[in-house]
């Protein structure tokens, strides 16, 4: 057999074995509830920025920056670039009544880890000041460069001319190092503590190392946008957000299995679920087992959750249906999630009115 025969037979074999499978998948859009849960009690937020160096560790981080083409102002930007991209973003929210930012004099020992958290006295003592019942924090905001050169021969273009020359090229790799923290200060606890790094990579190149490396100045720019989005997606952590998830269910059995695939298809899903319903008392247990988790499925599209795991357990309890059993762990941990997510949204209704 040719090798053309032998790719022409796996591709059939392929399409037959699809083409003979009980299952097919379906897609559905599930809400998540947000990673960090917000107190209905808290309407107001204070943001604040305490990731420039304390005096003592000032020098050796300026060093570091020089040293490292960044300058000494590069995290000092990028940091208030983040803070205006949070601040914005739970404007843009609408989730509470007022968004203060709060310029303070407060520093880090290492401005190149996660510090430790501020003390409740401190927490309280800036809330109370600026009538914030919940305090965000940039703890962390470090850039780290490194830079590498290379020289590669080329033809250069004169007057007079192609000559041979050298073109420099200047890489550089930057890790953008962020950390926020959200104080509670009326239950004394830390909601939420979120440590981030962003790589950026530029290129320069020139006649000679300096041109090449000047290219790269460009860069500051890039870390304060990097720093925006680091403040903007720091906000979506307390709104829930969509994924999108898969589902298999049963298509082959009986003739109504066959029918209902053609509805659901089409998006009658509900009219499918009669034909699944008229199978879940069929004498061959096989069948039954099907039709069960099938109504499993449909039970979970329409959002009734309880009811969904009740078919899907008697999908496997009665009708040893294996796959059922890992479905009926999905939906609890579905239900688990939408009980938190109902929890998240009486909370923002509360904290909009």
């Amino acid at each position: 057999m040719s090798k053309s025969d032998s790719i022409l037979s796996i591709i059939i074999l392929s399409v037959l074995c699809f083409s003979c499978s009980p299952t097919q998948i379906m897609t559905m859009s599930v809400q998540q509830p947000a990673p960090v849960s917000m107190p209905s009690y808290i309407k107001s937020v204070a943001i604040i920025n305490r990731s420039l160096a304390a005096k003592q560790s000032r020098a050796v981080d300026i060093a570091d920056k020089l040293f490292s083409l960044e300058g000494a102002n590069l995290d000092k930007e990028g940091a208030e670039a983040g803070i205006r991209g949070l601040s914005d973003a739970l404007v843009k929210e609408n989730r509470f009544e007022d968004v203060r930012v709060v310029s303070l004099s407060l520093t880090t020992v290492s401005p190149v880890v996660f510090p430790s958290p501020l003390s409740w006295d401190v927490v309280e003592k800036i809330c109370r000041e600026n009538h914030a019942d919940a305090l965000f924090s940039l703890e962390l905001f470090d850039t780290d460069s490194k830079i590498s050169y290379s020289a590669n021969p080329v033809k250069l273009n004169t007057p007079l001319g192609a000559i041979p020359g050298i073109e420099h090229h200047a890489s550089m790799l930057t890790l953008v190092k962020t950390g926020w923290r959200i104080y509670d200060p009326a239950s004394k606890t830390v909601l939420d503590e979120f440590p981030v790094t962003r790589q950026i990579s530029y290129m320069g190149k020139g006649i000679n190392p300096v041109i090449a490396a000047n290219a790269l100045i460009g860069r500051k720019e890039a870390v304060k946008e990097v720093g925006s989005q680091s403040g903007e997606a720091y906000a979506q952590r307390i709104v829930p957000y969509l994924i999108r998830v898969s589902r298999d269910y049963y298509v082959r059995g009986t003739a109504n299995f066959t029918l209902a695939k053609r509805r659901a298809q089409t998006g009658h899903w509900d009219e499918a679920a009669e034909l699944w319903q008229r199978e879940s008392g069929n004498p061959k247990r096989k069948i039954a087992g099907r039709a069960c988790y099938n109504m499993a499925i449909i039970n979970e599209i329409n959002g009734n959750l309880d009811k969904a795991i009740e078919w899907a357990q008697r999908s496997y309890e009665e009708y040893n249906n294996h796959p059922a059993l890992q479905y009926v762990n999905i939906l609890k941990d579905r239900k688990f999630r939408s009980a938190i997510l109902k929890d998240q949204q009486s909370g923002m209704a509360m904290q909009r009115e």
